[in-house]
């Protein structure tokens, strides 16, 4: 078994865009003056000549990662989710998703765990926003071995991909070492038969610790990891809803637009059973403790759990 580790996902991306960098001279960095926040400055200060500071204007540094592109470089541009997914949508949308250039968006502190940085910068829509543009492959990692994994199989993909990078500490889950990263192949992390768990980012580990407590009282849940929202691994989830009848899927995101409605219409269209969404819903958050954030707005593994016991 693999180390457990205990990192931010945004810590995990800068190390390993820093150690893929070594192998593929053709990785280039781009950041809106958030190197310290988007863990950037890792690779800043061993590639200087390959890190461009674009400052605050994420709109231009699509564009220049766009430009890179069409020369042959692989661009990783990287600021906060909020401002890629809401400032810049129309030049990802134009300059890298229609044109499906070879660029990496990197939207940093996602969710409300971003939590003191209050409303403004707890970005909730990403995940939806970036499902509209075709194309568009989406990869929202749990932990610090998918994160690693995660940057690598972005690095090696031939078109546009968006990265979300949390900003909290979480323990690694995906410790076991044939622990293997594909896009669009969701991991079932734990098998159980009398319901379906399928979470994303941050709240994988959430979910587990939920299905244990489920245990408990005689609940057998099954925990789905997807990893990449975009393509979506519907074969994985259609099995699971023969197998166990009903999902509930968590995101550290809005309802409208997220995995939830990812799953849903996959199974609405193939297997219908009863789904219920957990994640934020439809509100926006505000200013606080990481933690306590989570748990007031019901994304903790006892919120969890007891939203299941009540599903079933």
């Amino acid at each position: 078994m693999a180390v457990v580790i205990t990192k931010a996902t945004r810590e995990s991306f800068g190390e390993a865009l820093n150690e893929i960098a070594q192998v593929n001279p053709d990785i280039v960095v781009l950041d809106a003056d958030l190197a310290e926040a988007t863990k950037t400055i890792t690779f800043k200060k061993k590639n200087p000549d390959r890190f461009i500071d674009c400052g605050i204007a994420e709109c231009n540094m699509i564009g220049i990662a766009a430009g890179m592109a069409t020369c042959g470089k692989i661009p990783f541009a990287a600021s906060f989710a909020m401002f890629y997914a809401g400032r810049a949508f129309e030049q990802v949308r134009n300059s890298v998703g229609y044109t499906h250039l070879n660029v990496k968006i990197v939207g940093s502190h996602a969710g409300i765990s971003v939590g003191e940085d209050g409303a403004t910068h707890q970005c909730c829509e990403d995940i939806a926003l970036m499902r509209t543009i075709p194309k568009m492959v989406i990869l929202n990692p749990a932990d610090h071995y998918e994160m690693t994994a995660a940057v690598k199989a972005a690095a090696e993909y031939k078109g546009p991909v968006y990265i979300r990078l949390g900003r909290l500490a979480v323990e690694s889950v995906n410790n076991n070492d044939d622990y293997k990263f594909e896009i669009g192949k969701g991991i079932t992390l734990k098998d159980g038969d009398d319901i379906t768990i399928i979470a994303t980012g941050l709240m994988v580990s959430e979910a587990l610790k939920a299905a244990e407590m489920l245990k408990s009282e005689g609940i057998n849940a099954r925990v789905i990891n997807i990893h990449t929202i975009k393509p979506l691994d519907e074969e994985l989830i259609i099995k699971a809803a023969k197998e166990t009848g009903k999902i509930v899927t968590v995101e550290e995101h809005n309802i409208i637009g997220g995995l939830g409605e990812a799953v849903s219409s996959c199974l609405s269209e193939n297997h219908p059973v009863p789904v219920h969404r957990i994640g934020v819903n439809d509100v926006f958050g505000h200013s606080g403790p990481a933690k306590e954030l989570l748990e007031e707005f019901g994304l903790c593994a006892g919120s969890i759990a007891e939203k299941v016991k009540k599903f079933i």
